[in-house]
């Protein structure tokens, strides 16, 4: 019998993260995934094993440090060790310079910076010891440049990149393959579907990500030998501008 093994999707959502995690579960790994309110985990984690796979849900707060030190050890001792880990909290949000509140900034920061360092540095320490695995940090489009009304946005996006950069250097040579990815355009999701009808149209055409297709990017990254080692991948639908 192989070892078991897991996977810990941070910010498992209804389309990427939900989809990240499924396409990990239905290659044997357990689905470790967590949301600040666990109950709306349970449509997921049902999904998940309806297609034959394993999962866990967790609720917890991906910017408390012993919340995260809590999760990974509560997985790595209690359900399998944890083999890839993605770190996919989102923290959009869009205001004017001079109408972002200190709060924003700080709560924005906190959600995309210092919750993925968190999610890294103890994902780390427990692979690690193993000598292997895979680390991927989810990006966007405001990791690479701060557009305007993104000044919070893009503050901690690139902050994650760089968070992710250092990483890289540091325990690839130890047998850890950190990478980040950035999402580079509008994904099928309800909320673009309410908000941008126009955008959501265009789904017709492939015009917009598809969970399902970037969660297929994120195994391939799993999948890559050492010796081929993607660290940034951009995702975007063919008609984005870029």
């Amino acid at each position: 019998m192989h070892e078991a093994r897991s996977v810990l999707v941070v910010g498992a959502g209804d389309a990427t993260g939900g989809a990240i995690a499924r396409r990990f579960a239905r290659e044997g790994l357990i689905a470790c995934v967590t949301r600040r309110q666990i109950d709306k985990l349970a449509p997921l984690v049902a999904l998940i094993e309806a297609e034959g796979g394993r999962a866990h849900a967790f609720g917890s707060d991906a910017r408390i440090e012993a919340a995260v030190i809590e999760l990974v050890q509560s997985i790595e001792a209690d359900i399998a060790p944890i083999e890839a880990a993605v770190f996919n909290i989102g923290a959009n949000v869009r205001f004017s310079v001079v109408d972002t509140t200190e709060r924003v900034y700080r709560k924005v920061w906190e959600m995309a910076a210092l919750a993925g360092f968190l999610f890294g540095r103890e994902v780390a320490k427990a692979m690690l010891t193993r000598g292997r695995g895979t680390i991927i940090f989810t990006g966007a489009t405001a990791s690479l440049r701060g557009a305007a009304g993104f000044s919070a946005f893009a503050g901690a996006k690139h902050a994650l990149r760089a968070l992710a950069q250092s990483m890289a250097r540091e325990l690839g040579p130890q047998g850890i393959h950190v990478a980040h990815t950035v999402i580079d355009g509008a994904i099928d999701t309800a909320f673009i579907a309410q908000n941008f009808p126009e955008r959501y149209a265009t789904k017709a055409h492939e015009g917009i990500l598809n969970p399902e297709h970037i969660a297929e990017s994120y195994w391939q990254l799993h999948r890559q030998p050492r010796s081929a080692w993607t660290h940034e991948l951009d995702l975007r639908p063919w008609c984005e501008t870029w």
